[in-house]
């Protein structure tokens, strides 16, 4: 089968294939939480395909700027996600196998997502401002919000499915959750199915991830959370990343921290939200020097 070019970013084409692939995980999640309709599909591939497109425009501005990366400044990278996540590099791998990925081409895209990062730094880093006025401000916005919201602790465990698995591998990691729920909820420790049957990166801790608010987690995982009461076990939940089985620990009103405390924290937000600003503002400047053509009109 012939794939369909979706478009052409001056002598680059993009197919139709690479945006159904990059829009994956959420159309994924829209599936699981009943929200797919014709029009947030559209509008899930059209911001895939924006996406690409900026890959493309980034792309070609670093091969004329010859902006390259080190294989040593892609192991020092990878080695740092390893040890935020508490992985050797044996487990890292295997979680990589685990959701469809090969190290090399895990390789290439730390490769390719430092040089886009060497590249923002060099045209963006100037103009990024951060006043204290303007951490003032955020910390006045965020003691609002915690004082209004509820905090959640929770642990889990999760059953991976790989990308792209078939049904039977679907259901077996479904029985595999449902048996823990059920040997939770007769009595066994959470903690301990934890360590023992978890396949994510808070295994060694029992599962245990902390508290997190609104907006930390996927969409079907934070509904289910923010739904228990401490000490309940979930039924299996659906994420891009497989089967999860949620025991809530403790639920507690936000805590307004005192400003010396999270200064640095929202300086960083704060860099963080106009770096992106700036760096949207870049992408469209190169794309309208650019001739990009979308060849389907529902991703226009």
């Amino acid at each position: 089968m012939v794939d369909r070019v979706a478009a052409v970013v001056n002598d680059d084409m993009i197919a139709l294939s690479e945006v159904h692939e990059r829009a994956a995980a959420e159309l994924m999640m829209l599936e699981q939480e009943g929200l797919a309709s014709t029009e947030r599909r559209r509008a899930a591939l059209k911001n895939a395909l924006d996406d690409l497109i900026a890959d493309r425009l980034l792309t070609a501005e670093e091969k004329a700027l010859a902006i390259e990366v080190t294989d040593q400044e892609v192991e020092y990278a990878i080695d740092d996600v390893r040890k935020q996540n508490r992985m050797d590099p044996e487990t890292f791998e295997r979680a990589l196998m685990a959701q469809g990925h090969s190290m090399s081409a895990y390789r290439e895209k730390m490769r390719k997502d430092l040089a886009a990062m060497k590249l923002i730094g060099m045209k963006v880093r100037s103009k990024i401002k951060v006043s204290e006025e303007d951490i003032k401000a955020e910390y006045a916005r965020m003691s609002r919000e915690l004082e209004t919201e509820f905090e959640v602790r929770a642990r889990h465990i999760v059953i991976q499915v790989p990308k792209g698995a078939d049904e039977k591998v679907e259901q077996q990691a479904r029985e595999r959750a449902a048996d823990l729920t059920r040997r939770a909820r007769g009595g066994e420790d959470f903690v301990e199915l934890a360590k023992k049957h978890s396949e994510g990166s808070s295994r060694e801790d029992g599962g245990d991830i902390g508290f997190f608010k609104r907006g930390d987690m996927v969409g079907a995982f934070e509904k289910v959370a923010f739904s228990l009461k401490p000490g309940e076990i979930s039924d299996p939940v659906r994420t891009p990343f497989g089967f999860h089985v949620i025991q809530v620990v403790e639920r507690r009103a936000g805590k307004v921290p005192p400003i010396e405390q999270v200064h640095d924290e929202l300086q960083e937000r704060l860099t963080r939200v106009q770096m992106q600003r700036q760096t949207e503002q870049y992408v469209e400047e190169l794309r309208r020097q650019a001739v990009v053509d979308v060849k389907i009109a529902d991703l226009k």
